[in-house]
């Protein structure tokens, strides 16, 4: 197991080629706020859900402040990991514990028809601003289809909280109705839906939502989805097409530090969007590093 200084070395760390990029040295760094990470931290007051294994390491706000702060990212959202399923308690004491730095997606039971009273709870009570949800691909995710979300996509409308989407292209069609029965929702599709590179058509089910104005993705996962080095010119053209259908206004990014650790270091995954992906200009660039998030999660002065 790696100890924090450690952790922080390599994490931090950029490949030789990276660290000698000149045409971007006397260039200043944009304002950056990351679209999604999870933190999760070994603590009796939060426990992990009975059918999750513990992690075999911690990943805490602390750790993620110092990335940040060595990486030039100002503002931060985190999404509620699926270590602890529906318990929040967390990630709500993160939120209390640092305001400026930091916004909360959190996760209900899609299947429990408190659902709409719970996401009451944690966005008046606790401070999140967005609920997230994952239906699988298989017959278990078919609640996406059920009568409970008719309840839970109105009552998100109501708070005017974003709902979050981890889902496969076979899920997207499944949205329709409930984007449509809610037009001034935001909806917020994570890493591109997965749409895996080598299923082109599959890219169409998402790019079918760039019809509904309030639909906006994360162009996050590029490492995932590639099948080439580091910094995945597959995976970029893409997202290419992504930006084509939604344009800059409606995407952004996002490392999914610290699953990313598997393949990228955490300054990799800021320095894929912040200096890779050369098409974007240097205002579709600001939009998609800051802007789109702060539209959706407003922070303070960042």
């Amino acid at each position: 197991m790696l100890s924090r200084r450690q952790f922080l070395a390599a994490s931090t760390a950029l490949p030789l080629a990276c660290a000698l990029r000149p045409a971007f040295a006397a260039i200043p760094s944009p304002l950056m706020i990351d679209s999604h990470v999870h933190v999760w931290k070994t603590d009796p007051r939060y426990p992990y859900a009975k059918d999750r294994k513990t992690p075999p390491q911690d990943f805490t706000a602390e750790m993620l402040l110092d990335l940040m702060a060595a990486n030039g990212v100002a503002r931060t959202v985190i999404v509620q990991v699926i270590h602890y399923r529906w318990d929040n308690r967390y990630l709500a004491d993160v939120l209390r514990q640092y305001p400026d730095k930091f916004q909360g997606i959190c996760r209900v039971n899609p299947e429990d028809p408190a659902a709409p009273e719970h996401l009451a709870r944690l966005t008046t009570e606790d401070g999140f601003r967005g609920v997230r949800l994952s239906p699988s691909d298989k017959a278990d995710g078919d609640w996406i289809r059920g009568p409970l979300m008719k309840l839970l996509w109105r009552q998100a409308a109501d708070l005017k909280v974003p709902m979050t989407i981890l889902a496969a292209p076979s899920r997207m069609p499944d949205l329709i109705t409930w984007i449509e029965q809610n037009p001034e929702l935001t909806v917020v599709i994570d890493h591109m839906a997965d749409s895996p590179l080598n299923q082109p058509d599959e890219l169409n089910k998402l790019l079918a939502l760039a019809r509904y104005p309030h639909v906006y993705v994360k162009i996050s996962h590029m490492w995932s989805l590639s099948q080439q080095p580091y910094p995945y010119s597959d995976a970029a053209r893409q997202v290419k097409q992504v930006f084509d259908a939604f344009g800059p206004q409606r995407l952004m990014w996002g490392t999914d530090w610290p699953i990313c650790l598997n393949k990228l270091s955490y300054a990799q995954a800021v320095a894929l969007y912040r200096d890779h992906l050369a098409w974007l200009s240097p205002q579709d660039r600001q939009q998609i590093l800051y802007k789109t998030v702060q539209d959706i999660w407003p922070f303070g002065v960042a």
